[in-house]
């Protein structure tokens, strides 16, 4: 048998697309193993979800180095010394720079709280009902320079409810991420998904520009 796909994941917060990642991988669904978790905030708790798990964790918080570009090197040599397959950002929240998204160009997953291209970003949710739009979802893309632009892999979407407030919607977006992710991850591991100068493959047909709707 080939070796798991090896994944680094990045966090910055609770880590819930972490742990749906960690439990995919032990009920066998997800053909990975995580190798390290990396943080930029010492008080995430995502970091506990790591150790829990018996996964390396690093942290190295942003305010220590001066500039992003420094923050990003320094992120880059650590995530190395680990040689992954695929580098997953899981609510890493920073801008990273061009340096580092083309060092792990077609191995660099996100996930965003929206159907993109619409709301790139923050605030996602809040930015969804004051639009009164009547669905809304979450998407995973390969990562490019364009901030939350890259080709889309696949997105899950939920109709917004009239009572819904930005809590209520965020809750049920996070439940369709645990979902899509996970599927995204698999696809890669299981070396079905690549991303190709045209765009995202999967089965090496290429991905309408939405990505693959679940």
């Amino acid at each position: 048998m080939p070796a798991p796909c090896n994944l680094v994941v990045l966090i910055s917060g609770s880590g819930g697309n972490l742990q749906a990642l960690i439990d995919g991988i032990q009920a066998g669904t997800i053909p990975a193993r995580i190798s390290a978790v990396l943080c930029n905030r010492a008080d995430a708790y995502g970091l506990q979800r790591a150790q829990a798990a018996g996964i390396a964790s690093q942290v190295l918080d942003h305010k220590d180095f001066d500039g992003r570009e420094a923050f990003d090197a320094a992120l880059m040599q650590a995530i190395d010394a680990y040689e992954p397959h695929l580098v997953v950002l899981a609510g890493f929240m920073r801008i990273l720079t061009p340096d580092f998204v083309r060092h792990y160009h077609g191995r660099l997953l996100n996930i965003h709280p929206s159907l993109l291209p619409k709301y790139k970003g923050l605030n996602t949710h809040q930015r969804a009902l004051d639009a009164g739009d009547s669905e809304h979802g979450c998407s995973v893309h390969f990562v490019t320079e364009e901030l939350d632009g890259g080709p889309l892999v696949v997105q899950s979407r939920i109709a917004v409810q009239t009572d819904d407030s930005a809590t209520s919607l965020a809750q049920r977006v996070h439940a369709q991420e645990h979902v899509i992710y996970p599927l995204a991850v698999t696809w890669f591991a299981a070396d079905r998904l690549r991303l190709s100068a045209q765009g995202a493959m999967l089965d090496g047909q290429l991905l309408p520009a939405s990505g693959q709707l679940v």
